[in-house]
């Protein structure tokens, strides 16, 4: 099990992460200040930004980096929220992104806008990317 005080606590039976082999799997994270237990104040750039610094935290206390993640999946209360969305995501994941999905979701926890669970390979680090 991975847990890390610098994101969101659990909010029901799971872990922020756990490690498999030479992968890592993080929890789905919303936008939760980690210091408030509030969500962050903003639409859905300000959202997706601290959901990005949540996994990023996760995936820290595991040891790794933003770069070892190759694949996430984003889900969307509304698909109309896409675009800005991905303009924040592309700050995070630039030059060599992750493989992704991004679906649309009838209902996320607490009424999240946004929603991002990542996979990581503890070998898998590609160079350059933004936001690291």
């Amino acid at each position: 099990m991975i847990s890390t005080d610098r994101a969101p606590r659990a909010i029901g039976p799971y872990s922020q992460a756990v490690r498999a082999g030479d992968l890592v799997f993080a929890s789905g994270q919303i936008p939760i200040d980690p210091t408030t237990g509030e969500f962050v104040a903003g639409g859905i750039a300000e959202q997706t930004e601290q959901v990005l610094h949540n996994l990023r935290a996760v995936f820290e206390a595991a040891g790794l980096t933003m770069n070892h993640i190759v694949k996430t999946t984003v889900f969307l209360a509304d698909m109309d929220d896409f675009t800005a969305m991905n303009e924040v995501y592309g700050r995070f994941f630039g030059v060599e992104p992750p493989a992704r999905a991004t679906v649309q979701a009838a209902r996320l926890p607490r009424d999240a806008r946004v929603e991002i669970e990542a996979i990581a390979s503890m070998s898998a680090e590609p160079p350059g990317k933004p936001g690291e």
